[in-house]
């Protein structure tokens, strides 16, 4: 597996931009859409925590473990949320996706296929990932039915595992894709991303 470095990924009407201090504006904006950061059971900033949410994303690049995004819609030149990989072990080839939201007017589009295409293939088909794993909160129902519609498999449930920013503990339910299925999953993407012009439930 080769060292996951800061690279732009574009393709589907998103582009995925190396996270830097210059999207804090953009994600605070897109937080405010849909007022994010009040569901208890995600790590999506408020405005005055943006600065400090990106800073820790490039502290945990700069340590070799994370690799952060801001998400761009072309259509509109805006940021819309964010995503990155983390929990990165090269020793077994394997990195988890996850870190991810969007603002409320981009949920239920396109806008999460196309992120979970381009950093698949980048997973498996430029670095050389044999797994990618995905983790969500017991509680967020919404995030699961995204990640099994994926493809994914689910793997088990941790319990007592991290805790939430509100100073509860959270059960993690993890998921993964190993390389033999990704190609299903690939085509799996583009034919949702061939409906674009419909409402993706997922």
């Amino acid at each position: 597996m080769r060292t996951p470095a800061p690279v732009t990924l574009e393709g589907h009407g998103v582009r995925l931009e190396p996270l830097a201090a210059e999207h804090g504006d953009g994600l605070s904006a897109a937080a405010a859409d849909g007022k994010l950061w009040e569901l208890w059971y995600t790590s999506v900033p408020a405005a005055d925590e943006t600065a400090e949410y990106i800073a820790t994303a490039l502290t945990g690049q700069r340590d070799g473990h994370m690799l952060p995004w801001a998400v761009r819609d072309l259509a509109s030149g805006t940021i819309v949320g964010s995503t990155r990989y983390h929990d990165i072990l090269q020793a077994v080839d394997r990195v988890e996706i996850g870190y991810t939201w969007y603002s409320a007017s981009r949920q239920r589009s396109h806008v999460n296929a196309a992120c979970k295409l381009l950093l698949l293939a980048h997973a498996f088909d430029t670095l050389g990932c044999q797994v990618v794993g995905f983790r969500t909160d017991n509680f967020n129902f919404r995030s699961q039915r995204a990640i099994e519609a994926l493809g994914a498999k689910k793997d088990g449930v941790l319990r007592h595992h991290l805790r939430r920013r509100d100073g509860s503990v959270r059960d993690s339910v993890m998921y993964s894709i190993v390389v033999s299925e990704w190609p299903a999953v690939r085509r799996n993407l583009e034919w949702r991303l061939g409906r674009r012009g419909t409402e993706d439930p997922r």
